[in-house]
């Protein structure tokens, strides 16, 4: 699959810079400097599409959102077992999110994609819309893709959240950024394959990664 520069600019901004920031500020600023300067990267993001498009980037909301929730995990205080549960469960509640809007009328990830390939293509947001409403199957696979990134956040979340409270703070705190970020990566590979599967559909190709169509 080739992928456009304007979807990796924005995953790295997005998920790659407020990793770095974290770990940047952490040594000097503690966990709370650490997830504020974590949201720097977004927020500086979040400001430029609105500056151009007049719009918030849905990717960087939700990543906003994350930090937001563990921010509030910590202001509750407690002891290290139960702020590393709070954290995991902050976590969880984006997957919780996702699973919620398949009640919607549209499912978050139409939303993310949407406003992905409004950047990509000036007529991007008015065919997007044709195909929701035209094609059913266009349609299944945003929900198909939704509950998947919703039951994998909730499961890692809650898998996560039970380590916290039985395991040794010392071995959890080694094996959960494996797990974390393995289950990410797994999400992000079957996301790509199944964006191939969908880019299959008559008429997607132009909005699905092909940048020569």
């Amino acid at each position: 699959m080739k992928l456009r520069p304007a979807f990796v600019a924005e995953l790295a901004v997005n998920l790659l810079l407020p990793w770095v920031a974290y770990r940047l500020a952490l040594p000097h600023y503690g966990e709370v400097g650490g997830l504020i300067a974590s949201a720097i990267p977004p927020v500086a993001w979040s400001i430029v599409e609105l500056v151009r498009f007049r719009r918030i980037d849905a990717l960087a909301a939700i990543v906003l959102l994350g930090i937001v929730l563990s921010l509030l995990a910590m202001a509750f205080g407690g002891g290290p077992r139960v702020l590393l549960m709070r954290e995991c469960l902050a976590s969880g509640a984006i997957g919780v999110t996702f699973l919620a809007s398949l009640l919607a009328r549209r499912p978050l990830v139409f939303y993310l994609a949407r406003a992905t390939v409004a950047r990509e293509t000036p007529e991007g947001v008015a065919r997007f819309e044709m195909l929701w409403a035209e094609r059913r199957e266009f349609a299944s696979a945003m929900r198909m893709l939704t509950a998947v990134w919703g039951f994998g956040l909730t499961a890692d979340a809650a898998l996560r959240t039970w380590l916290a409270a039985t395991w040794p703070i010392e071995r959890f705190l080694v094996v959960s950024p494996i797990l974390g970020y393995g289950l990410f990566g797994g999400l992000l590979a079957w996301t790509f394959w199944y964006r191939t599967r969908m880019r299959r559909i008559r008429g997607t190709h132009g909005l699905l990664g092909d940048p020569t169509a």
